[in-house]
């Protein structure tokens, strides 16, 4: 779904508001990365934060990782559409496929990944059970 956001808001400012290839390519960009936040979050990870300050870390963990792949996103199109001159839609479909893997990795490795200490209060929890038995 980030993907067709981003695509379309790409699509909408370059080819029917006519607005520069670069401009139109961040923008789309930075709006997509605000709906996968929310989506991210509440949908594919289901991850709920116990405190603002919790919240806050994640989400500039967040916002950087796409930033990342944001400056990969834009790299990716001033080389093979700017400076090699390869068809603009063509660039941005292949930059959002690498981007794509490149999100998913980093979010589940960085920002949603399940916290080291659950796994511990899991097995102090599985030990005291062995201890009453």
């Amino acid at each position: 779904m980030t993907t067709i956001i981003n695509y379309s808001i790409f699509e909408l400012m370059f080819s029917v508001m006519k607005i520069d290839v670069t401009i139109s390519n961040v923008t789309s960009i930075i709006i997509s990365i605000l709906f996968a936040y929310v989506a991210n979050k509440l949908i594919v990870f289901r991850r709920h934060c116990h405190n603002a300050n919790e919240l806050a870390i994640e989400f500039v963990k967040f916002v950087g990782s796409r930033l990342f792949t944001m400056a990969l996103e834009v790299g990716v199109m001033l080389l093979f559409h700017n400076i090699l001159g390869y068809n603009e839609r063509i660039c941005k479909i292949g930059a959002q496929v690498l981007v794509i893997i490149t999100n998913y990795i980093i979010i589940k490795l960085l920002v949603f990944r399940e916290e080291d200490n659950k796994d511990d209060d899991n097995k102090e929890d599985a030990n005291k059970d062995q201890e009453t038995s």
